[in-house]
């Protein structure tokens, strides 16, 4: 066991990250030591990085030698908004320090270099002119190598990377292997090295930024209502609609929360989206909206987007209430949940089980339609069909009667049959209700310490899908019939299979008119 963070008072006893447990025991045998939390320390500094959103869109964590500890920010096209690299290192850095942490960071032309800087040099900013004489003067360690490649270089009195870069390739590959090489090509620009955001890149967005902190909800909803404007006339100008949006709230303590929504339809209607927040929020009030210390900037961004041309309409068009029921299907959603909002989509089939299903009214999928939309179907079928007795005055004439659940039925009129025989082209498959769901790098290095947050909740378990039998092809022929009762009651029956004599022919009920 090693120490894998120290104090100031463990330092100046003379311990060291990377030292043996039984060494600094020795030399300090009154220290307190606890256990490192790896998984607690890697979720904290995962909702830390996602903070860091805010400054840019582009945030990665470089897990090289540890999953915590080393951020890295694409900051291309992004100091102008903060008054230039050194006031943005020097507000990045600055605001870290105040929350406590000890860190240092760099700007460079490329992630090694900036890795090294920020880990081997004072704070600074590292232009392309000047980049390769400082790099060569720092100690092979800045390569992000193994241990045992530092330790095998220092032996062959190679310590600065100058030393590295003036021996021939091919023996160093041979001897250390290509990742010396691969690294050393990376911190100078020589292999491009590309960083995996957290977070996916959001091209179209607004942000407000507060002079103090707010915390109240129905401020944040006043925000996104402004913001929302301002982005519904950005997609404008780009001729664009989105499907789903979300809201980013970054508070003063590096945490950052996010909501999440979709729509029906495209849509930039300003009006609409803030209603959805504002539905969504209610839900948020009640459960875990914490605002921390305060809120320090709003950002609203979009995803999902396609392009959507802007629609004139005649003066002697009707509305047909769409659009009315798409805005009602996002309301719905965005208080009760996705799943909670269902609607039905038709499939290409002629088998009543299978020409619909339910799918989430958010995200339904166009189906291709059913193969005969001028056939009268039920409004209402039972999950199952249920086994009744039918009496008729010929074998294959109308029913006369029905006895069901018990009770006796007068039927005094009936339309029929229509026969439906099996889908021969489908073989062993299940029914289902519910489809399954199956330019510069800025780099800020940590210490292994610092405040830390509980990891957040397991996602709530997925909602259940029935376990539907197997389709049959084998399965026999059934005749409908749609029959009626002395009191207006419309039932729709079906015999299964063909009438043989002196077998007893089996009747069931599957569905109700209206």
């Amino acid at each position: 066991m090693r120490l894998a963070a120290v104090d100031r008072e463990a330092a100046a006893g003379g311990l060291r990250v990377g030292q043996s447990v039984a060494d600094a025991r020795a030399l300090m045998p009154r220290i307190i030591m606890k256990e490192l939390d790896r998984p607690l320390l890697e979720s904290a500094f995962a909702d830390l990085a996602d903070w860091h959103s805010n400054a840019s869109p582009l945030v990665a964590i470089l897990t090289d030698h540890a999953p915590y500890g080393d951020l890295m920010l694409d900051i291309s096209g992004v100091p102008h908004l903060f008054g230039g690299e050194k006031a943005m290192l020097t507000m990045l850095i600055g605001r870290l320090r105040k929350l406590g942490y000890s860190v240092s960071g760099s700007i460079a032309p490329t992630i090694g270099a900036a890795w090294a800087i920020s880990h081997f040099a004072t704070s600074r900013i590292l232009q392309p002119e000047t980049m390769d004489m400082v790099l060569d003067a720092l100690p092979v360690a800045a390569l992000r190598l193994e241990q045992d490649q530092v330790a095998a270089l220092t032996q062959m009195g190679l310590t600065r990377i100058g030393h590295v870069r003036q021996r021939p390739r091919k023996p160093l590959q041979a001897r250390f292997g290509a990742s010396l090489l691969v690294r050393l090509d990376q911190a100078y620009g020589a292999i491009e090295e590309r960083m995996v955001p957290r977070l996916p890149v959001l091209d179209h967005y607004a942000d407000q930024r507060f002079a103090e902190p707010i915390s109240q909800l129905d401020d944040v909803l006043a925000s996104a209502g402004d913001l929302a404007k301002e982005l519904c006339e950005h997609l404008e100008r780009h001729g664009l609609g989105a499907q789903s949006f979300h809201l980013f709230l970054y508070r003063v303590d590096h945490k950052v929360m996010t909501l999440s929504l979709n729509a029906a339809r495209l849509t930039r209607d300003p009006e609409h989206i803030a209603s959805l927040f504002r539905h969504r929020a209610q839900k948020l009030e009640t459960e875990n909206y914490d605002p921390g210390f305060g809120i320090d900037l709003i950002r609203l961004a979009a995803s999902s987007l396609d392009q959507l041309d802007n629609a004139q309409l005649g003066a002697f068009e009707t509305e047909t209430g769409a659009a009315d029921l798409d805005r009602l299907a996002d309301r719905l959603a965005s208080r009760l949940g996705a799943m909670s909002v269902l609607k039905l989509d038709f499939r290409q089939s002629h088998i009543p089980e299978r020409a619909a299903r339910l799918v989430p009214a958010m995200v339904a999928e166009a189906g291709s339609g059913s193969d005969h939309p001028a056939l009268r179907r039920p409004l209402r079928l039972l999950p199952a069909p249920e086994q009744i007795r039918i009496n008729a005055e010929v074998p294959d004439g109308l029913p006369a009667s029905m006895i069901w659940r018990g009770q006796t039925y007068r039927l005094t009129k009936g339309a029929g049959p229509e026969r439906l025989g099996p889908e021969w082209w489908r073989t062993g498959e299940r029914l289902q209700l519910i489809k399954d769901r199956n330019e510069g790098a800025l780099s800020v290095a940590f210490p292994a310490e610092g405040n830390i947050s509980k990891p957040a909740k397991a996602d709530k378990p997925a909602p259940h899908v029935p376990d539907l039998p197997l389709h049959d092809p084998e399965a026999v022929t059934r005749d409908y019939y749609l029959v009626e009762d002395g009191e207006g009651h419309r039932f729709w029956v079906f015999r299964h299979g063909f009438h043989r004599p002196g077998a007893p022919a089996l009747w069931y009920l599957h569905g109700f008119f209206s």
